[in-house]
């Protein structure tokens, strides 16, 4: 066994990359062994260098912009393309990594274990049509979103690094290319699952099944039925996942089934923004017409997924296909509830709602509607509320009804109105990506190679719940316009 200082000089040497590969071990199906496709010009645009420290990664060595084009490897990356299913926008289809390449999993001096996936690398066996490659503004869009909901605590994927590529790309024009370092709990999606139901064969099923239980639900592999234990940890975790969506308004824009995560993490930041001006039916996407994706159907296209994620695991679930379905529906019918619990707990909070009253409900329901009659901006709303003088929010009579409802409410129950201030200013953000706010540092940083703007909005994302300090208001108002289109880069 090599000494401490050994090891330790090792990892220097390496600039502290310890990957493994305990996907690569799933049957051949799941992955193809395959390499990124070389850049004519790598150039490192940013570095996250605190998530590189939290993985034991030392960002100083990290200035090899080969490692994070493909140009080059990190010390023991075994690249391989992942293969999954997924039905978009309800139909089915046979997919894979079409321009993502993992290079292997990172295990940090804490033991944890993350992806580390190459995003734009290059055609692989699964591009179809496509060309494999990503542009600069999409790169540094999820880089911006995924960092920003990483500060809000919400679980989601993160970026390590963006470099672009000395070449350009053809999408409506010529744009520069880029390749985005994605870190990730793991790429094991429902349609991974799917992947492997759709094949019809059984062990592939449960070798998958038992790799993700391993993986992400240890617990549950103990249990007396542990794919039905599988089945309802997923539910749990995207159940609160999408209620903390809710929370903040975002709206992820294509939640398809390959863009559900098992680990529970936001994935996949594609035609994704913030909601501003309340409205349920908020759509950004330019891609969805009929609003299938929008803000206030989030929690029942997750609950659809996650029939489609029961529908492949019921050979697992029980030998007779009637009890495996019973199963499967009692399952998948539990996630209202337990979604309805996670976002009226996290609404309390942000009201300081800190006892519980059967009328609690009703008293968030007549805010929002006040708030979609007026097209109130739902962060700041929330804001406003978190400071002491919120009656002065608005003049309107309903509203003002409505805030001596809220008032009288507070009085009945115990805490100080410090500690209802305190608790409602940990449930809402000051500052989010405001969308002009990013275009406008995406725009900098693309057609100028000015990443000022881009760091600017970086450090104030990093800080969304400072109240007594906050942003300037320029980070803080409304676009000015309210018609706002997201792209999903393909």
């Amino acid at each position: 066994m090599p000494s401490p200082e050994s090891a330790s000089s090792t990892r220097s040497l390496t600039a502290g990359w310890h990957l493994e590969h305990s996907y690569a071990q799933l049957p051949e199906a799941f992955h193809v062994a395959f390499q990124p496709t070389p850049v004519r010009q790598p150039k490192l645009v940013i570095l996250n260098r605190a998530l590189a420290e939290s993985l034991g990664l030392d960002a100083a060595q990290l200035d090899h912009a080969s490692w994070f084009s493909g140009n080059d490897l990190p010390p023991g990356a075994q690249p391989l393309a992942q293969a999954y299913a997924g039905h978009q926008f309800g139909n089915f289809t046979m997919l894979g990594d079409g321009r993502a390449i993992l290079l292997g999993e990172q295990i940090t001096p804490k033991g944890q274990r993350f992806d580390i996936q190459l995003k734009g690398s290059g055609q692989t066996p699964f591009s179809r049509r496509g060309d494999g490659r990503a542009t600069l503004g999409p790169m540094l869009r999820e880089y911006i979103i995924s960092e920003a909901m990483h500060a809000l605590g919400i679980p989601t994927t993160r970026s390590l690094a963006v470099v672009t590529t000395g070449e350009l790309v053809r999408r409506d024009g010529m744009l520069p290319g880029a390749v985005l370092t994605r870190v990730a709990a793991s790429h094991i999606r429902v349609g991974t699952f799917e992947y492997a139901a759709a094949r019809g064969e059984q062990a592939l099923l449960q070798a998958l099944a038992d790799h993700t239980l391993q993986r992400h639900y240890p617990d549950a592999a103990n249990a007396a039925q542990p794919y039905l234990a599988l089945l309802q940890g997923v539910i749990e975790r995207q159940a609160a996942l999408i209620a903390r969506w809710q929370h903040v308004g975002f709206i992820h824009g294509v939640m398809n089934t390959d863009n559900m995560a098992l680990s529970g993490e936001t994935i996949d930041y594609g035609p994704c923004a913030f909601m501003e001006a309340y409205d349920p039916a908020t759509v950004f996407s330019s891609i969805d017409h009929q609003g299938r994706y929008a803000y206030g159907r989030q929690p029942f296209i997750a609950q659809w997924n996650l029939a489609r994620f029961a529908e492949a695991l019921l050979p697992l679930l029980d030998p007779v296909e009637e009890k495996a379905v019973e199963l499967a529906n009692d399952a998948i019918i539990g996630f209202e509830p337990i979604y309805k619990q996670h976002w009226l707990t996290g609404m309390r909070g942000k009201l300081g709602l800190l006892t519980e009253e059967g009328d609690d409900l009703s008293l968030i329901d007549s805010l929002l509607k006040w708030m979609q009659e007026t097209q109130a901006d739902f962060t700041n709303t929330f804001r406003a509320l978190s400071s002491p003088g919120s009656a002065s929010l608005s003049a309107d009579p309903d509203f003002l009804a409505w805030h001596q409802r809220w008032q009288e409410r507070l009085t009945r129950q115990p805490q100080t109105a410090e500690a209802v201030q305190e608790i409602m200013r940990c449930h809402n953000p000051v500052a989010i990506p405001r969308n002009h706010k990013v275009e406008e540092a995406l725009t900098a940083a693309v057609e100028r190679e000015d990443l000022g703007v881009l760091e600017r909005l970086l450090a104030v994302l990093a800080q969304p719940y400072e109240h007594v300090q906050p942003p300037p208001e320029e980070y803080l108002a409304g676009s000015p316009s309210g018609d706002y289109q997201t792209f999903c880069g393909t």
